[in-house]
């Protein structure tokens, strides 16, 4: 092919590897053959050896070869040129009506007059002459590069401008011999300058597949292995078949799609475009880049667009070779045989026939058949949408439905649609008539076979049908008494877990097909519904021959005849499997539910009794000498919330009187026998009479030791009467509120552990002086916790509670209960004092 790139290169054109002349070699004397004649032997010793002080014989032999190579490069370019200046001189002829001699003489003139080279000059006339794509592109890529010519380096040596290397190119491929020699002439006069390194053009096989019908700038071994592209593999060239703009990649790593020449260029740019005419493609065009691609301006954009048109031409007019080695069909089938195929189909067919616009652009399809089957969504008959135009008969194809473009897509690429309950819409006197049909498009040669089935009413019920007894798992059935015929359906085969092929099982072989255990219940329903002639329904497990047990209900209902005699049955099979496990496992659940109830209810009760034994809620009050007590214990009001809160008042034998409360953490059972534990056994240490806090300190030992690993917290506190004094500690238990005139305040928080955290613990003591009417509550967090705040703001409500002091000191201890606001539901106890006159 011709070079109008650049002007020979000394240094050689860059061939590829297996193609570039070998190393310079020192040729052996008895390298020819035997029986040479000794001049050609003596030659070939000659062209071996260097003499001494001139040039190596080698270095000659590749000059001479490098120069024949440039001589033939020239005489390519000079044919290829030759045949634009013979084009454009046939085009003078024809327009100045004159001579060859005439014509070639006028087109020097005017090249000279222009200050153009006669190839140049003759391709400006080609462009004007022809007003093809190829040109407008030419116009508006030097145009837009015109502005930029004072900052680009020049054209090259050789004078040839962007018009020319794109006429060259199209000389190339219309004189090409096959798909190949287009790839080279492609890559040589047009990709080059762009900066392209490799070009492929790929066909577009009926089945979807893509060849690789010729390539440039790939190496052989690999343009082997990629000769062919089955259907579905993603690649480079596939996403440019689906985009009709083309596919533009910047980097081929940065994608990880696959393609030919990944390895060569992995970095660089690739563009796929598909190569379509006439509303039809036939390939992609595939081009690599070396480097990455950055955004090309629109010219280059439409001069690839353009390229890829030159390659449709290509692919449409010559045959290429499948990967068996059989000739690809390039001959469009007729248009009879389609209709003829239409016709023996079974299902409503359309052929359809492209129509092309003034500029050879898809614009619509003409019906040019409807087979006998044929059902028109609107009704009209088959004489009126013969022959028409595809949109003038359905308009609505190209909206919601998209039927139109599917027909376009599948027109262009060969590729095959199908769809399940499309909705087609016909207009008739302007009214919308809607149907739904199954549609199958496929592409035959240049036409388009369409097929669609219409779904009426009534398969739709059957279908909505079955699908309702497969998912409800239901079989039916029906048995004529008088011919012994039954009939079953696929479901119910299924359930039985028999094939198809085996006898269906009349109601009176049912028992021998089910557990004996449901024996009785199936001779019921059959009495009823044979003998007594009622509809009747019964549950059964029924015993498959797979081994598997399924637990199954029937109905059935007789059907009379005209006479009032028996003579069919029908009704269904349900397998209840499922549910009958479920309601199994239910009663199972609520069986345990129950017990644990019962169990709880129990442990509840007995917890409670345990504590009222204890703890009565209201204690009848101790005979103390100037000194008024009451104490108050509310449990929680949900059974399981009863804890482990308790108070104690006892007089001790040495006069003085022991007054405490605590909580052990926790609820149940468990908190309350620790409770009792506590309890018991403070009581018994104060008869030791040590302080309150030597008591807390030994009651401590006891949580910690005795007790299974219980905490709780106490306050301890011991009045001597005669003193009016009372001398108290606290185990991480709040402090005691002090009511005195009207003012209510918490006496001092001392130091105190709570119990049961560590082995042992000291526990500060604090006394008080009390006087006459003063009031002293001792409670638990029960009275105050609430979850929304915290201690404090909990302890200033109560403290602002306890400040009203009634004449009885039982109405103020029940005051406290009846305002408190706490909302944890935990069972509170209250111990009140007051020094009486």
């Amino acid at each position: 092919m011709s070079d109008l790139r650049k002007p020979p290169d000394p240094q050689g054109p860059h061939l590829p590897a297996d193609t570039r002349p070998a190393p310079a070699q020192t040729i052996p004397a008895d390298t020819g053959p035997a029986d040479a004649p000794a001049g050609r032997a003596d030659a070939a010793v000659a062209v071996g050896t260097a003499e001494p002080g001139g040039p190596s014989p080698v270095g000659r032999l590749t000059a001479t070869v490098e120069r024949l190579r440039r001589e033939v490069r020239a005489a390519q370019a000079e044919a290829d040129g030759r045949a634009l200046i013979e084009l454009a001189k046939g085009i003078l002829v024809e327009r100045l009506r004159c001579g060859p001699a005439q014509a070639a003489r006028q087109l020097a003139e005017l090249a000279g007059q222009a200050g153009v080279t006669p190839l140049e000059f003759a391709v400006d006339v080609i462009n004007q002459a022809a007003r093809d794509r190829l040109s407008e592109v030419t116009a508006t890529f030097l145009a837009a590069t015109t502005a930029a010519a004072d900052a680009r380096p020049a054209e090259p040596a050789d004078g040839h401008s962007s018009a020319v290397r794109l006429r060259a190119a199209e000389s190339g491929a219309l004189a090409a011999h096959d798909t190949q020699a287009v790839a080279d002439s492609l890559l040589e006069h047009a990709l080059t300058p762009l900066g392209a390194e490799a070009v492929a053009i790929w066909a577009l096989g009926t089945d979807g597949s893509l060849a690789l019908a010729g390539s440039a700038g790939f190496p052989a071994a690999e343009a082997g292995r990629w000769r062919h592209v089955p259907p579905g593999v993603t690649t480079v060239a596939r996403r440019g078949l689906a985009e009709r703009t083309g596919h533009w990649i910047r980097s081929l790593a940065e994608t990880g799609v696959p393609s030919i020449g990944q390895h060569q260029h992995p970095e660089g740019g690739r563009v796929a475009v598909p190569a379509g005419t006439a509303g039809r493609i036939h390939g992609v065009l595939e081009i690599a880049w070396p480097t990455p691609l950055d955004p090309p301006p629109p010219p280059v954009v439409r001069q690839i667009e353009a390229l890829a048109e030159l390659c449709a031409h290509t692919l449409e007019s010559y045959a290429w070779q499948h990967p068996d080695g059989a000739d690809g069909p390039r001959v469009l089938p007729d248009v009879t045989e389609l209709m003829d195929l239409a016709d023996g189909l079974h299902d409503p067919a359309l052929v359809l026939v492209p129509v092309l616009d003034v500029d050879g652009e898809l614009a619509d399809f003409r019906i040019q058949h409807v087979n006998s089957r044929f059902l028109d969504p609107a009704g009209r008959p088959r004489g009126v949408v013969n022959g028409a135009l595809l949109l003038e008969t359905y308009p609505v194809a190209a909206g919601q439905s998209e039927l139109f473009e599917r027909i376009e897509r599948v027109h262009a690429t060969g590729e095959p649609y199908r769809a399940h309950r499309m909705r087609l819409t016909a207009l008739v006197d302007e009214v919308p008539l809607a149907a739904v049909a199954d549609i199958n498009i496929s592409r035959h040669g240049n036409c388009v076979l369409l097929v669609w089935r219409i779904e009426d009413e009534t398969a739709r019920l059957a279908n909505l049908l079955q699908h309702a007894q497969r998912l409800g798992r239901i079989g039916g059935f029906e048995e004529n008494l008088l011919t012994a015929e039954i009939t079953w359906n696929g479901q119910l085969y299924e359930l039985y877990g028999r094939p198809v092929s085996d006898a269906p099982v009349a109601l009176e072989d049912l028992p021998a097909h089910a557990h004996p255990d449901d024996a009785v219940a199936i001779g019921r329903f059959l009495r009823t519904l044979l003998h007594h002639r009622r509809a009747a329904t019964t549950a059964f497990r029924l015993q498959r021959p797979d081994g598997v047990t399924r637990h199954i209900r029937v109905v059935a209902e007789p059907v009379l005849d005209s006479d009032g005699q028996l003579y069919v049955v029908r009704g269904a099979y349900q397998d209840i499997s499922a549910q009958h496990w479920t309601e199994v496992a239910l009663a199972a659940t609520r069986d345990q539910l129950a017990h644990t109830e019962q169990q709880a209810s129990e442990r509840n009760r007995l917890t409670l009794q345990l504590q009222h034994a204890i703890m009565p809620p209201a204690q009848t009050p101790l005979a103390i000498p100037g000194l008024d007590l009451a104490v108050r214990y509310r449990p929680a009001e949900t059974q399981h919330l009863v804890g482990g809160d308790w108070y104690d008042a006892v007089v001790l034998p040495s006069r003085r009187v022991l007054l405490c409360v605590g909580d052990v953490a926790g609820h149940g059972i468990d908190a309350a026998t620790s409770m009792v534990v506590l309890r018991n056994a403070l009581r018994g240490l104060a008869v030791t009479g040590a302080g309150p806090g030597q008591l807390l300190s030994w009651l401590n030992m006891v949580t910690h030791h005795l007790t299974g690993s219980v905490t709780a917290t106490a306050v301890c506190g011991l009045y001597d009467p005669d003193r009016q004094t009372l001398r108290w500690a606290r185990a991480g238990h709040l402090p005691p509120v002090l009511v005195r005139g009207g003012e209510a305040e918490p006496l001092p928080l001392v130091r105190g552990m709570l119990l049961g955290a560590v082995p042992e613990a000291d526990y500060q003591e604090h006394e008080v002086q009390l006087a006459v009417d003063d009031t002293l509550l001792m409670y638990t967090d029960g009275l105050i916790e609430r979850r929304d705040r915290s201690v404090e703001e909990s302890l200033a409500q109560l403290l602002k509670a306890a400040r009203t002091v009634p004449q009885a000191l039982d109405q103020q201890v029940d005051r406290l209960l009846t305002h408190s606001r706490s909302d944890t539901d935990d069972d509170t106890c209250v111990v009140g004092i007051r020094v009486a006159p």
